[in-house]
């Protein structure tokens, strides 16, 4: 029988060994993933206890149009509702948690002001439909800040749409267009970011625990440590892709394994969380610089073999362009949820993000749904948020977000809250930050062929998968985009009848564009 080896345990190569089984007919025993970490999940991570703080480096949205994710997940059963899918679990979870964001954008004065109002002028309105209407093959290499006036960045639209999805002016408006295209149909309701769906617990406890136990019971391998540093191909001289051997080092010690006829080879090249680093309440998280890890290495390595393998460097070689930082707060004192469930309107779970616009920092913050890890005791409450710009001084602590201790992070927050209670929050909170330098490096400034097609132009055996392999029309930074990416790679390096859901295209729909086009309006 053929073997498949993943390279990676993220979402991306957990989805692919599940799809080779479900879609391709194979054997779990027959694939086997190897990741150079001692765990799984990749990104979507989560971990810590009530003593020494939960830590959660950022965390992913869903909508109803996921079509990818729901489609695997509803093979996948719940581990927290016995008797149904992952899928399900979501949807039933949407329905008793729904958010209703009454404090999506608040001001300097700590206030939450009306963003029903997108704020555009009228050369706003133009220019992002103009962006909308724009081919992309014409945005290669532009900014977004290249097709709207600096005026752009100082509205409620582009306050809420960049700390919803992370986008910074200088990234790319390939991505920004394919944004607006993929995600017009929540245009009216992205005031109360009643459109956007969450998992019940963190990514990892929701999609990362049941995925990963009904593989193992599948008898897929895990091969955890271990390092693939190279990939031997075929007739290194020529255009054609046909892999022979995985080159890794597992526990320390070199190996070479066999990829023989009809094996598969899917490789998740490079990684969003790479060099993270976490603080503690009384330390900063520091920003590490050196080179990226092995995923962004093996891209480098086979990169060089093969010039349509795309150029990582478009994306590992600008730090500054791709950090920011998040913080992620436990605490056995409820007040703070109290003092926000008053403070916003919305009980604790229903209310969304909100955002500090005019901090410098330009911070937001969510309470999600408690518990929020699965273990999490139930005197214990756990809040996450995140700052745009971490290299810039706050507007409550002189000094980076960046060069932040925990302590001093939550004190900016406080500062633009202006809570009462702002002394005993912060005696009681143990606040875990973490600095991620290429967490939007895939939102960079890119063209085409930067990132390598998922089955590359004469490749009989490889694939490439994750964030940094080229979809159409799709967008990344979303689970959707790591599973549509692995389903595509197992239909076309297996000839499947049954290719992935479409990708969903709402500005096709007359009552959406015309639903959008009241919304740019309304004041």
């Amino acid at each position: 029988m053929a073997k498949a080896y993943l390279v990676g345990a993220g979402i991306a190569s957990l989805s692919a060994a599940a799809l080779l089984i479900r879609e391709g007919g194979f054997a779990g025993r027959d694939i086997t993933i190897l990741e150079a970490q001692d765990r799984t999940g990749g990104s979507l991570d989560a971990a810590g206890n009530p003593e020494t703080g939960y830590t959660m480096r950022g965390g992913r949205m869903f909508e109803l149009h996921f079509g990818c994710t729901y489609d695997l997940f509803s093979s996948i059963p719940s581990l927290d509702a016995p008797g149904t899918s992952v899928t399900e679990d979501t949807f039933a979870f949407h329905e008793d948690f729904a958010w209703n964001d009454k404090a999506r954008l608040v001001d300097a004065t700590g206030r939450p002001v009306d963003a029903r109002s997108m704020g555009f002028s009228e050369r706003d309105r133009l220019d992002l439909v103009r962006c909308v209407a724009t081919p992309e093959s014409r945005l290669d290499g532009k900014r977004i800040s290249d097709c709207f006036t600096p005026d752009f960045f100082t509205t409620n639209f582009w306050f809420m749409w960049c700390t919803t999805f992370a986008f910074e002016p200088w990234h790319s408006a390939i991505e920004f267009r394919r944004y607006l295209n993929r995600f017009v149909h929540l245009f009216k309701t992205f005031d109360t970011m009643s459109g956007i769906y969450r998992t019940r617990f963190n990514q990892y406890d929701s999609l990362v625990r049941p995925l990963q136990s009904w593989l193992t019971s599948q008898g897929v391998t895990f091969r955890l440590d271990t390092t693939v540093t190279d990939l031997e191909l075929a007739d290194a001289d020529g255009d054609g892709i046909t892999v022979t051997a995985v080159d890794c080092v597992r526990s320390g010690a070199a190996e070479r394994i066999p990829v023989g006829p009809g094996d598969l080879v899917f490789v998740t090249n490079g990684s969003m969380t790479a060099n993270s680093t976490l603080g503690t309440t009384d330390t900063p998280a520091p920003l590490d610089t050196s080179p990226p890890d092995a995923s962004w290495q093996l891209w480098h390595t086979l990169a060089a073999k093969r010039p349509h393998l795309g150029r990582p460097a478009v994306f590992d070689s600008s730090i500054a362009d791709s950090t920011w930082g998040s913080f992620t707060v436990t605490s056995k004192d409820p007040v703070f949820f109290k003092a926000m469930e008053e403070f916003s309107g919305s009980e604790a779970g229903k209310g969304g993000l909100i955002t500090f616009k005019d901090s410098t920092w330009l911070l937001t913050i969510v309470l999600n749904h408690q518990p929020h890890f699965h273990e999490q005791p139930d005197d214990t409450f756990v809040w996450w948020g995140y700052a745009l710009f971490p290299d810039k001084p706050g507007d409550h602590v002189a000094k980076t977000m960046a060069a932040c201790s925990g302590r001093e992070i939550l004190t900016e927050v406080l500062g633009h809250l202006r809570l009462p209670q702002s002394e005993q929050i912060l005696e009681a909170s143990i606040v875990r930050p973490a600095l991620m330098p290429y967490i939007t490096s895939q939102f960079l400034v890119r063209q085409a062929g930067d990132r390598p097609e998922v089955v590359p132009e004469g490749s009989t055996n490889l694939a490439f998968i994750g964030q940094y392999a080229e979809v159409p029309d799709d967008v990344v930074f979303t689970v959707e985009y790591s599973v549509r990416t692995a389903w595509t790679a197992v239909a076309k390096l297996l000839d499947l009848d049954r290719q992935p859901p479409p990708v969903y295209k709402g500005g096709h729909d007359p009552k959406v564009l015309l639903e959008a086009l009241f919304t740019m309006h309304r004041t």
